[in-house]
């Protein structure tokens, strides 16, 4: 069983490489959005960024740093086959599927206005903001001394390798590819 995490900013292109690697490479995907949708939905709470934020905060302080990955590795390891876990947030999740045999954790990134493109264009009901909100989303959940709040910033870093999402889906298969046969 193979495990790819993935990590980035927001609306780097985390989904495009999912929905690559389920279509392509026959990986199972599990989400910490829908684990939060579902949890969120069970507290009875308004779906949206800022509740997922409270959420995963307050379950990673009452049980663990790597608590909502712990989850979804396990559900991953019970179904079988290889994963693509996403996404990544704190280093605590990192430390926690390293622990695991045949780990490999990416990271995608993309310039801040091409990202926010892309997320109005998606039109999920988290994505539903200004730009200001955008990139002040970006910073709240890019670094953090607290291990239960996001730091994408210290993820990115603790990738494996790290892909750059400037141009089109073609551009991004063809990196994917290209990385696929040199490290998989």
């Amino acid at each position: 069983m193979k495990i790819i995490g993935i990590t980035g900013t927001l609306g780097a292109g985390k989904g495009t490489i999912v929905d690559y690697l389920i279509k392509n490479r026959g990986y199972k995907h599990y989400s910490v959005r829908g684990y939060l949708i579902e949890e969120a939905k069970r507290r009875g709470l308004e779906i949206n960024r800022d509740t997922f934020v409270v959420v995963a905060n307050d379950l990673r302080s009452k049980h663990s740093p790597s608590y909502i990955i712990d989850q979804l590795y396990l559900e991953a390891l019970n179904k079988g086959g290889d994963a693509i876990i996403e996404s990544i947030r704190t280093p605590g999740e990192v430390d926690s599927l390293r622990k695991q045999e045949h780990f490999l954790l990416i990271g995608i990134d993309a310039d801040p206005k091409i990202r926010y493109e892309r997320i109005v264009n998606r039109a999920s009901e988290t994505d539903k903001i200004s730009y200001e909100t955008f990139l002040m989303n970006e910073r709240r959940e890019m670094e953090s001394t607290d291990p239960n709040h996001q730091n994408i910033g210290r993820c990115m870093q603790m990738a494996d390798y790290i892909f750059t999402n400037n141009g089109t889906f073609e551009e991004l298969y063809l990196q994917l590819e290209e990385f696929f046969s040199r490290s998989i």
